[in-house]
Parts: structure tokens; C-alpha cells; sequence
């Protein structure tokens, strides 16, 4: 029987990425800990935690989620039965599975969530578009390529990194498909607009933009890439897992979630 405590857990998350690195305005951390602690045999990653995503973790054995997205945000005035995110806290209280969130920390940090997505393309040099006390660190990256490429290459990177069939496309203003134009790339996963704004690339990538943000940036010629919010992020647990079991000296199992997926599809 595995011996690890959710002690052996926090630190192996807080030597990955310091919960000193997350927004001032996130919730991340932990979030629920059961009353009568448990060790950790099982843990299930999963970028957003629904009630489906609950179940399967009991289902599963875990004794932990590790949920990338804090599902505890606005503050709770009751935990009851007729709202999903109070349903879920009773729920994981109920089966004591404890409840970490990560987000902006795993943002922010090297080899994180934005190290990942910019990991489709070869490039020279890579740098937070907002810099941390580390600058290392920090809001999105702004990528130098190692040589010029199309905006078809772009999109073909992206959607072989995330195995998406689709991503949604907007071509800076006169510019071309397949003409290889592209220099540099300013990402953000999740909702970026806020951190891409205003910054001299020639193409954004991101999960999702505002309609007049979209159409700010093409009218200044840069492309812009959108794969929805979650899927330009969740590619990273799989990674993340491999990471965790060896920091957990492989006495903990830790899975990604089958069930988690974006809301949002094309069809």
C-alpha cells in the first residue's frame, strides 16, 4: 500500500510550480480537504472537474483530482444539492477525495501549459509576453521561429500537437494561407486576449478571443489561431502524469481523465 500523504503530493506540486506564481485574482491551491485525511494510492487529472468527471475519479479508486481549472472560483455562501459545483464539493468531501488546482501557476511556469503549446513549433527563442520576478516566467510566450513559415503550417502544427480535427482561422489582412510570412507567434492557452494585446507578432494563438478583439488584431495584419478555451490546454496533463508519478517515486498512479472534454464542438 502506497505510504504517500497529500503532504508528499503538495510538495511534488509545489516544487513544479510554486503556488506563488499564480494571478493575484486566481483561486489555486488546495481547495478540498477531507476531514479524515487518507494516503494517495490514485490521483486523476482532468482540466475541468464536472460531475461527470467526479464520478469516474470514485469509480476509479483516487483519492485525489488534480483539476487544472479551479472549479471553486466566486465564493460559496452554502453547500447544497441544487447547484453542480456545490454537488460536487459535498460529493468529494462525502467519498474524501481531496481537490488541488493549479491554473495560472501551471500558466506561468517553465515547462508548464504555454511551454506546451508552444512546443508545435521550432523556435529560437522563447520568452514570457509578461514577465515574472523570474523572467523566466510569467503570462504567455512570444516565440522567435527557427525560419519562416506559412499560416498553413502553423495550423497544421497546432492541430497535429493538440489532435484536433479543427481550429478556427482568421488571416491578418492581406495576407495569404500558404505564404511563408510568419516570424514570430504570440500565444496564450486559454482566454489570451488580454495578455496578446498589442503585441507585435504576426500571429496569435490562443483558445478563445472576443469578435472585436479577433478583428483588431487581423486588421493590424497579424492571424490569429483559436482552438477553444480548454483545448489549447489540455494536451498538457498527459505530459503532466509522466511528471508527477516519477517526483511520486512511481508509488502513486496517476491517470488523466476520460471524460473531461471541451464544451464547445464543431459540427
Amino acid at each position: 500500500m502506497s505510504n504517500t500523504t497529500i503532504r508528499h503530493v503538495l510538495a511534488a506540486l509545489e516544487k513544479f510550480a510554486p503556488k506563488s506564481l499564480s494571478e493575484s485574482w486566481d483561486n489555486t491551491g488546495l481547495l478540498v480537504e477531507p476531514y479524515t485525511p487518507r494516503n494517495i494510492k490514485k490521483i486523476l487529472l482532468t482540466n475541468d472537474l464536472t460531475e461527470d468527471v467526479a464520478l469516474e475519479a470514485d469509480n476509479q479508486g483516487c483519492e485525489m483530482i488534480i483539476s487544472y481549472h479551479p472549479p471553486i472560483f466566486a465564493p460559496m455562501k452554502s453547500v447544497k444539492q441544487s447547484a453542480w459545483k456545490e454537488r460536487i464539493v459535498s460529493f468529494l468531501l462525502e467519498k474524501r477525495i481531496f481537490l488541488y488546482s493549479p491554473h495560472t501557476s501551471w500558466d506561468a511556469v517553465q515547462g508548464g501549459v504555454n511551454d506546451w503549446l508552444a512546443s508545435a513549433f521550432r523556435v529560437v527563442q522563447s520568452e514570457p509576453i509578461t514577465p515574472g520576478v523570474d523572467p523566466k516566467t510569467g503570462c504567455g510566450r512570444y516565440l522567435h521561429l527557427e525560419e519562416r513559415i506559412s499560416v498553413s503550417n502553423a495550423v497544421a502544427r497546432v492541430k497535429a500537437l493538440t489532435g484536433l480535427q479543427y481550429v478556427r482561422l482568421a488571416l491578418g489582412r492581406s495576407k495569404a494561407m500558404d505564404e511563408e510570412i510568419l516570424e514570430t507567434i504570440a500565444l496564450c492557452a486559454g482566454s489570451g486576449a488580454s495578455v496578446l494585446k498589442n503585441v507585435p507578432a504576426d500571429l496569435f494563438l490562443t483558445g478563445e478571443m472576443l469578435h472585436h478583439d479577433v478583428l483588431d488584431a487581423t486588421q493590424k495584419g497579424i492571424s490569429v489561431i483559436l482552438t477553444n478555451h480548454s483545448d489549447s490546454e489540455r494536451g498538457f496533463l498527459d505530459k503532466f502524469s509522466i511528471y508527477l508519478e516519477n517526483e511520486l517515486y512511481h508509488k502513486v498512479e496517476v491517470i488523466v481523465s476520460k471524460c473531461d472534454k471541451d464544451p464547445l464542438t464543431t459540427v
